[in-house]
């Protein structure tokens, strides 16, 4: 199902040819937030609710997003592929963000990624927590996301320093490329692999992660980081 909200965003300085796409799951007291202070910069920005309860998809849409639904919760990696095809079949689409919906993104960050991607021709700008000393994820949750990105590197033939970092900048070329099918965290490996295999030219740039209590309950745990190895392993 798709839902736009009643009036688009419009104005001066907007960047329209830019779509930030969010997965969207049991997000209800912060989805408001993260859509409202990015329709600051970006124009359209769309969520797909993956069969939340807690009206997460009202939230998102009252804030001015577009709503695309999942009837039942398919994963992170199905709900992100929904709206990266969503993106890329809109007129005039140049760029894909994908953007975490819990508030742990910076948007500064994301318009530096967007920035050197232009400038420097780039069709692939990964995010890294660990290019510079921003992010303090905490000693064994570091280790398990080191552990991660060795595996990552090895199975795709890229040399990531965070393989596992929610915020992308793709051309509209790279995301068309895109055919997720880990439903599950091990889909950010995923996206890796299929990127590099594209040939297309690639960077990163250094993003900060905000480790805030609630991105913590929601999921951020080390236990959290441990399930992504063991999608990796078993995937």
């Amino acid at each position: 199902m798709h839902t736009e909200p009643s009036s688009e965003a419009a104005a001066p300085g907007l960047d329209y040819s830019t779509w930030i796409v969010i997965p969207l799951y049991n997000e209800a007291s912060v989805i408001s937030g993260v859509v409202s202070e990015l329709l600051g910069q970006f124009a359209n920005v769309v969520c797909v609710d993956d069969g939340s309860t807690d009206g997460s998809a009202q939230a998102a849409l009252d804030a001015g997003a577009r709503v695309l639904t999942h009837p039942l919760n398919l994963g992170q990696g199905a709900a992100l592929q929904t709206a990266i095809s969503y993106a890329v079949a809109q007129p005039g689409c140049e760029y894909v963000i994908t953007f975490d919906a819990d508030g742990q993104h910076r948007i500064i960050d994301a318009i530096h990624m967007l920035e050197r991607a232009r400038t420097e021709k780039l069709d692939i700008v990964f995010g890294s927590r660990f290019l510079d000393d921003r992010t303090n994820p905490g000693v064994l949750k570091r280790i398990v996301l080191k552990t991660a990105v060795g595996v990552t590197n090895l199975t795709t033939g890229l040399k990531l320093t965070d393989a596992h970092n929610g915020l992308r900048v793709l051309s509209v070329q790279a995301a068309s490329r895109l055919n997720l099918q880990q439903d599950r965290m091990a889909h950010a490996t995923e996206i890796v692999l299929q990127l590099g295999r594209t040939g297309l030219p690639w960077g990163e740039s250094p993003v900060e992660v905000l480790y805030t209590d609630y991105s913590k309950a929601k999921g951020q745990s080390l236990l959290n980081s441990i399930n992504i190895l063991f999608d990796l392993v078993v995937n």
